[in-house]
């Protein structure tokens, strides 16, 4: 189902994704670093939902079933280290920005910062092309809505 976008993202130059497959691509990455410490809690599904819903303007429903999608997507995606570098090829400065804020709401759902999801956020955020500084600013943007 996902093979035609996998190949496509992993292609030497990838062109801009269409929409629907920067969705699914970046939801995939979110699922990622919900599932990195080896424990994809229920609270990290809904914020994937959220997310997903808040940024697509999507129901519930819809969110819930892209999220399914990108849970696929994200098991038969390649490597971290290809996959990011591929979104980074293929999606804006600001949307990469964004994700990185967004990634951050999910490692902080649970309520803990968890060692593996604090080494792949460290290794995700310059794959992506986003800066040091950028990043800790998603970081502090993400907290500070985990906490109102």
């Amino acid at each position: 189902m996902f093979a035609d976008l996998i190949r496509r993202l992993t292609d030497p130059a990838p062109e801009r994704l269409p929409d629907a497959d920067a969705r699914l691509a970046l939801g995939a990455l979110l699922v990622r670093i919900a599932r990195a410490d080896g424990q994809y809690s229920a609270e990290e599904a809904r914020r994937i939902d959220r997310i997903l819903g808040t940024r697509y303007a999507l129901s519930d429903g819809a969110a819930a079933a892209l999220r399914a999608d990108c849970e696929v997507m994200e098991a038969e995606a390649p490597d971290t280290v290809r996959f990011t570098r591929a979104i980074k090829d293929a999606v804006s400065y600001e949307e990469r920005e964004a994700v990185i804020e967004a990634l951050w709401e999910v490692v902080l759902a649970d309520g803990q910062r968890d060692e593996e999801e604090d080494a792949l956020m460290r290794m995700v955020a310059p794959m992506l092309g986003v800066s040091d500084p950028d990043s800790a600013r998603a970081r502090q943007r993400a907290a500070g809505r985990m906490q109102s």
